[in-house]
């Protein structure tokens, strides 16, 4: 049914998204699915949620035996749109992240993604601060708020322009980003 969801967003946009078009996309009675979602605020929710589900998955299946940065490359990896699956879950973010602004319902979800963003991206910090990876003087506060800003921006240019912002291109940016950051 999530799939349902984001594929009639990834063609239509948010505004294609109802408890009506939903149930026809997934081949479902509309009472089937009224029955779980009353509102199109609810679809996206459920929809949202399992994105953060998917990606939470795919971090925690990680290894962590490797090197730091190669961990954290791996990492930031599973949240920008590297492939048509993370692209489609960029895409879904941006959405929601949008509409959220003005469905008060959904702002607390919204908000609590980002602030599962955010602390992740201090935890990166911490790591390297606790391995002494970091160059010295760096505020980490700022550089973990400055590395969050630079994914967001990659998501967001990598789904708007994805011809001029490539895969390999993020991924080189954000490693080019690290380079800045650590010691050798």
């Amino acid at each position: 049914m999530a799939e349902a969801v984001w594929r009639i967003i990834r063609r239509e946009g948010l505004e294609g998204v109802s408890v009506r078009r939903v149930a026809e996309e997934a081949g479902m009675s509309l009472g089937s699915l009224r029955h779980y979602f009353d509102s199109q605020s609810a679809l996206l929710a459920f929809s949202m949620r399992l994105v953060a589900e998917r990606i939470k998955k795919r971090i925690q299946s990680l290894p962590q035996d490797g090197d730091l940065r190669e961990n954290i490359e791996a990492l930031i990896g599973q949240i920008v749109p590297l492939d048509d699956e993370r692209l489609a879950e960029s895409q879904i973010w941006i959405a929601f992240s949008t509409f959220a602004l003005t469905e008060p319902g959904l702002r607390p979800l919204s908000r609590e993604i980002h602030d599962a963003l955010r602390d992740m991206f201090r935890n990166i910090f911490e790591s390297l601060v606790e391995a002494q990876r970091l160059k010295p003087g760096l505020d980490t506060e700022l550089e973990a708020k400055r590395f969050h800003a630079l994914v967001d921006g990659l998501l967001l240019h990598g789904v708007i322009a994805p011809e001029a912002l490539r895969a390999e291109e993020i991924a080189g940016i954000i490693a080019r980003h690290l380079d800045s950051l650590l010691v050798r």
